[in-house]
C-alpha cells in the first residue's frame, strides 16, 4: 500500500488528532446496548509472496493457513475483478467459522465508473459477496483521489440504492469531503443509511484522519512505514479505540499494511496483543509472531 508513503517518517508528527465531536455523540447512543464487542484483525492479503516468512516451509494452502492464524483478511483482490460465487464457496470452505471477509469493491464502480451506470456489475458483486453469509464482514468503498463533492449527487444515488443486507464502510482521498458543510452532510447521509466511514492512518496523508464514526462500527486501514514510530503508533491506536469502546464501540475491524507487505503479520501480532490486554479479550496471536515483536526491520 504505497498511498501515503514518505520517505522520512521519523521526522513527522504521526499522533492521533483527536476525535471529530460528534463521534462521542454517535458513539453515545448505543451504550445501553447489550451486544458484545467483535474485532476482527488481519492483513490485507494473504498472498505468500507479499508475507513473506509467515508461511511454514511447504506451506500450499496459503488462505487454509492464514485463517489459522488470523480472524479476518481485507480482501483487496475484489477491487481489480468480481468473482463468482463459485470462487467465494471455495474460499468459505478454506476457513473457521468464525472467519470474517472484508471485500472491496470493485474498480469498475468505484474508480472506472465513478458510481453511475454500474447497475449490473453492482448486482453481480452484491450477488458474489452474499456467497460470504456469516463470514461477510463489511464491504468497502474506496473512491479515487480524484472523486469530489462535485459529484455529490451521484454519490447519493449510489448510497440511497446500497442493499441494507450488506454492511458498507466507506473511504474519501479529497479532503474537500471533510471540510465544512459537505463534511456535516456527508456524515449525516452515513449516519441515516448505518454506513460506516474508514480511517484510513498513514503516515504522508495526515489530512484525511478526520476521526468520525457514524455507527457502533470502526474500520481502520493501518499502514506502518517499517519505522519503529510504527508500534508507538498501534500503541496509540489501542488507547484510542479502548476509549471508543467506553463510549459504546461495539465493532473494531483493523487492517494493517506495510510499505513492505513482509511486516504486516508482525505489526499485526503485535497489536493483537496489546488489544487483549487492553480490553480484556482473548483474539488469537498467530503463531511464531508473538516472540518476534519489537523486531521490525528499520
Amino acid at each position: 500500500m504505497k498511498f501515503g508513503k514518505v520517505d522520512n517518517p521519523g521526522e513527522l508528527d504521526l499522533s492521533l488528532p483527536p476525535d471529530h465531536p460528534q463521534t462521542i455523540v454517535t458513539l453515545n447512543k448505543y451504550l445501553e446496548s447489550d451486544e458484545e464487542l467483535k474485532v476482527s484483525v488481519g492483513c490485507a492479503k494473504w498472498n505468500k509472496t507479499d508475507l513473506k516468512n509467515f508461511y511454514p516451509k511447504g506451506t500450499k494452502d496459503e488462505l487454509g493457513y492464514y485463517a489459522t492464524q488470523f480472524n479476518s483478511i481485507e480482501l483487496n483482490a475484489f477491487f481489480y475483478r468480481i468473482f463468482p460465487p463459485e470462487q467465494v464457496e471455495k474460499w468459505n470452505e478454506k476457513t473457521t467459522n468464525e472467519f470474517k471477509f472484508f471485500p472491496k469493491v470493485p474498480q469498475l464502480i468505484s474508480q472506472f465508473r465513478r458510481l453511475k451506470n454500474c447497475e449490473q456489475e453492482l448486482e453481480d458483486y452484491i450477488h458474489s459477496v452474499s456467497t460470504f453469509g456469516d463470514k461477510l464482514g463489511s464491504c468497502f468503498l474506496q473512491m479515487h483521489p480524484n472523486y469530489t463533492p462535485k459529484s455529490w449527487d451521484d454519490f447519493v444515488v449510489f448510497i440511497e440504492n446500497w442493499s441494507k443486507e450488506i454492511p458498507l464502510t466507506v473511504e474519501f482521498r479529497d479532503i474537500r469531503w471533510y471540510e465544512g458543510n459537505v463534511a456535516e452532510e456527508l456524515f449525516h447521509l452515513l449516519e441515516e443509511n448505518n454506513i460506516g466511514t474508514i480511517i484510513t492512518d498513514t503516515a504522508g496523508r495526515r489530512d484525511l484522519m478526520h476521526m468520525r464514526l457514524t455507527n457502533d462500527k470502526c474500520f481502520i486501514r493501518y499502514t506502518g512505514a517499517n519505522h519503529k514510530s510504527d508500534y508507538t503508533r498501534l500503541d496509540d491506536w489501542v488507547e484510542r479505540l479502548k476509549d471508543w469502546k467506553e463510549q459504546g464501540l461495539k465493532e473494531i475491524n483493523f487492517f494493517v499494511h506495510q510499505n513492505m507487505e513482509k511486516e504486516s503479520p508482525l505489526l499485526a501480532a503485535y497489536f493483537i496483543e496489546k488489544l487483549n490486554k487492553a480490553l480484556d479479550i482473548n483474539i488469537k496471536i498467530p503463531k511464531g509472531l508473538a516472540e518476534n515483536q519489537g523486531n521490525l526491520e528499520f
